[in-house]
């Protein structure tokens, strides 16, 4: 893997940082692609049931990198979007542990999380509008799905900086820690939903994710084409059978 991403897997938990503490993790084209390289892999191990997503030195990400994009390098390299995840996140649950600042494209690559675990010291913003641009990368198609449609619209015309605080009276954030703790309780998150089937928390996260666009009298028929599988599945065999027997599942992801 390269350095700007490294990875660590354990107990069925994969710890994603990005690695560029010298650029408060700004994200370059080698770190899009690496990110992107590590999600494919992850993605289809058995043993990973959850992704976690921090960022080294104390910050999340502060965004695009502007000297790479005005070098030439692609910030969306490895077909997974901006930062190798925002167009098309994984099949498997993933968890922001945020620390400092999370802006703009940082801003954006946590949204495409399920989960958000952050520092009572963390900042968010999408300051793209002060600079000229616009939030690309999925900014304003998240968040007005997650927030009170006027915070968001205050954060995106804005430009401007708001606390975790904020974020988690309006449901954002999960979960919110002192500074320095984002990753010990993501992690510990993580263990709660890795303890559960493979099969089960992808099709759970697939419904949740795509069930917003469903014509109502579609719904319960998508659905069904999501979740028989699992129910016909070998974990869904072991489930019933652990229960019975008062033991923990043993999960194979078949």
């Amino acid at each position: 893997m390269a350095d700007e991403v490294t990875v660590e897997v354990a107990d069925g938990v994969a710890v994603l940082t990005i690695n560029r503490p010298q650029a408060r993790n700004a994200i370059n084209e080698a770190a899009a692609r690496a990110m992107a390289a590590a999600i494919d892999e992850l993605d289809a191990r058995r043993d990973v049931r959850v992704l976690v997503l921090t960022g080294a030195g104390g910050t999340f990400s502060a965004g695009m990198d502007l000297k790479g994009f005005l070098a030439g390098e692609n910030a969306m390299a490895g077909g997974r979007g901006f930062a190798g995840i925002t167009a098309r996140p994984p099949a498997t649950p993933v968890i922001a542990a945020v620390e400092g600042y999370a802006l703009a494209g940082g801003f954006e690559l946590v949204l495409s999380c399920d989960l958000i675990v952050a520092s009572e010291e963390a900042r968010f913003g999408l300051p793209e509008v002060s600079r000229g641009l616009v939030a690309a990368a999925g900014g304003l198609l998240r968040l007005p799905r997650r927030i009170p449609y006027h915070l968001a619209m205050e954060i995106a015309l804005t430009g401007a900086m708001f606390s975790a605080q904020r974020l988690h009276r309006a449901g954002l954030v999960n979960r919110l820690v002192p500074a320095g703790a984002a990753l010990a309780e993501a992690r510990a998150l993580a263990a709660q939903v890795a303890m559960n089937a493979p099969l089960s928390l992808a099709a759970t996260k697939r419904i949740i994710v795509e069930s917003a666009d469903w014509p109502s009298d579609e719904a319960f028929g998508r659905q069904r084409e999501i979740i028989d599988p699992v129910f016909g599945s070998e974990d869904a065999k072991e489930g019933a059978a652990a229960f019975a027997a008062k033991r923990p599942p043993v999960w194979r992801g078949e």
